[in-house]
């Protein structure tokens, strides 16, 4: 008596019927022909705030006096800083540290502790960018002796960007159908959209800009970016 695969197991008989054509699909799939393409759009926007990165460094023989002049010198600071119209939600602490300070040795000498240092850093969100100058001086006049940096921010970037977005597909989109062209081809359907990346400004050293009798500032423009890579299906 003779048994059949099929008739002991037809369940995977039927299984590795199916099998085929699927797999011919997938195969058809990978070998579908397309194109691929990043591009890039900008557009300019004028800052209507800025963040400045500022902070109190104090320096004593021992790590408790150390922190009790910096906080003294902070706190002041950030007074300062509320009595100028700066909202407390608008003052962040970006850094605070104690750490010791060291001799220079000489030759054949180990270095050795003869003090400590205390760091206390704020970020300051400046909203109403026609008094930063005004703040930077205050900053100064209230006993800040670090001046970090300034970085310009658009406040609705986000939704600015989104016409830098438009503007990177349809630059991506003239390119594909130009490489199309070229090569006796049409674009087709899309089949895969992704966003790139984007930096933001730079932050600007305040030594740069600071002048003894006051600070000069120029807000100028930030140039809001969006990259796209697309890929089209080739007809």
């Amino acid at each position: 008596m003779r048994f059949s695969l099929a008739s002991i197991f037809p369940a995977l008989a039927a299984a590795a019927v199916m099998a085929a054509p699927l797999s011919a699909h997938a195969e058809d799939v990978s070998e579908r022909r397309a194109i691929t393409v990043t591009a890039s759009g900008e557009v300019a926007a004028v800052p209507d705030q800025a963040r400045i990165s500022s902070g109190v460094t104090t320096e004593a023989e021992t790590a408790a006096e150390a922190l009790t002049a910096n906080s003294a010198a902070m706190k002041k600071v950030i007074a300062g800083l509320k009595e100028a119209g700066i909202a407390p939600e608008d003052i962040q602490t970006s850094s605070f540290r104690v750490e010791p300070r060291y001799t220079r040795p000489r030759d054949g000498e180990a270095p050795r502790i003869d003090g400590y240092r205390v760091v206390n850093q704020v970020q300051v969100l400046a909203r109403d960018l026609d008094r930063l100058g005004e703040v930077l001086d205050k900053l100064v006049s209230l006993g800040a002796t670090d001046m970090g940096g300034l970085s310009f921010e658009v406040s609705e970037a986000e939704t600015i960007r989104d016409e830098a977005r438009k503007q990177a597909v349809a630059n991506a989109l003239r390119r594909a159908k130009l490489f199309a062209e070229a090569a006796g081809a049409e674009v087709g359907e899309v089949l895969r959209i992704s966003e790139g990346g984007f930096e933001g400004p730079s932050p600007v050293p305040m030594a740069r800009m600071m002048k003894a009798e006051a600070v000069p500032i120029e807000r100028g423009t930030e140039t809001l970016s969006a990259s796209v890579t697309i890929t089209w299906a080739l007809k």
